[in-house]
């Protein structure tokens, strides 16, 4: 255990559904760094959970998903399984009255993502979409600074998420499992944009214009939204899987200054906030501990001590509203409900 994190006062007893690669960075290792249980990993392939278990210290494991949801040892799910079987899986995990915290995005559309509001209204229990970036102290203090008025009135936000082209047969190249750039990458630009809005404005952004590359397949390779604010500042969001290598930046620009975060959404990489004032120039580093822990043990505030979270069901459904919109200026469908 990280001797510079406290331990857990009420271990987490952490379920996996999926064997996913996004687990080991995403819930395994701040496990393992604050002290959660985790206490099984389900897959439909029997043999892949066994590996997975046994690499990543994992407890036990399932064969199917209902039969680890099931578990009374059980008191969270985490959901690393694929875009268009996040909602349907969550929806169950919250009516068998377990703490949900599920990848991104947490629905395929808007009407998916008002089915979480209920299930979580109905079980009563906590529930996060995994925009770990939020989370982390770099967002924060940018956050911060911006409230304090030091770089004025803001009149520009950019942000990007970009990353390489993944393999053709990759999940999220599917559109049946609502894949798609957006849902992938640029949703994490869009929802960025959405909390800086919140925190100028009180209010959310809405689509102006959109540039898009997809496929005949439906399958958006490049998603850039242009956003206005409600007080008419201007976002920039881009989204791709055209970048020769990954690339996080956002830029918030005010009429005295700007803020600069080289990568907003893996902070822990690069921890830098850059402000630039007239010809003065400050670099802050916030920590390199990672987004994903920070966001674990922002989860475990709310099921322990009853705080609130920003990536809630509600957020879920306002940030999947804006992806709707996205795509339907862009020209393209709305990702499809899976059925599971």
């Amino acid at each position: 255990m990280n001797s510079s994190i406290n331990s857990a006062r009420t271990p987490l007893k952490i379920g996996i559904l999926g064997a996913a690669r996004i687990a080991p960075s995403a819930i395994i290792s701040p496990a393992h760094a604050t002290g959660h249980r985790l206490v099984a990993v389900a897959s439909r392939d029997i043999k892949k959970a066994e590996e997975f278990a046994k690499q990543h210290q994992v407890e036990g494991v399932y064969g199917n998903y209902q039969d680890l949801i099931d578990d009374p040892e059980i008191n969270v799910i985490y959901n690393a399984l694929h875009n268009g079987a996040h909602a349907p899986w969550n929806i169950i995990a919250l009516a068998a009255g377990k703490h949900v915290l599920s990848e991104k995005p947490s629905a395929s559309n808007a009407a998916e993502a008002n089915d979480v509001v209920q299930a979580v209204s109905k079980s009563g229990k906590i529930f996060m979409e995994g925009f770990h970036y939020y989370y982390h102290p770099v967002f924060q203090r940018a956050l911060a600074i911006l409230k304090s008025g030091e770089i004025g009135e803001v009149t520009k936000v950019e942000s990007a998420l970009i990353i390489p082209m993944p393999d053709p047969t990759d999940l999220r190249m599917q559109f049946d499992l609502a894949g798609g750039s957006l849902m992938d990458v640029g949703c994490y630009a869009l929802h960025s944009q959405r909390m800086i809005c919140n925190a100028i404005t009180g209010g959310e952004p809405t689509v102006l214009s959109t540039e898009v590359n997809a496929d005949k397949n439906d399958i958006d390779t490049k998603l850039n939204v242009e956003l206005q604010y409600p007080n008419g500042v201007k976002g920039y969001a881009k989204g791709d899987f055209e970048s020769p290598e990954f690339n996080a930046p956002l830029t918030i620009t005010g009429t005295k200054g700007s803020i600069y975060l080289p990568n907003f959404v893996v902070s822990g990489w690069d921890d830098r906030v850059i402000t630039k004032v007239g010809s003065s120039e400050r670099t802050e580093h916030l920590g390199t501990l990672s987004t994903y822990t920070h966001q674990l043990m922002a989860f475990a505030d709310a099921v322990d001590l009853g705080k609130s979270i920003q990536t809630d069901a509600a957020d879920a459904l306002k940030q999947v509203t804006l992806i709707d919109a996205s795509y339907i200026n862009a020209g393209l469908p709305v990702r499809p409900r899976f059925n599971i």
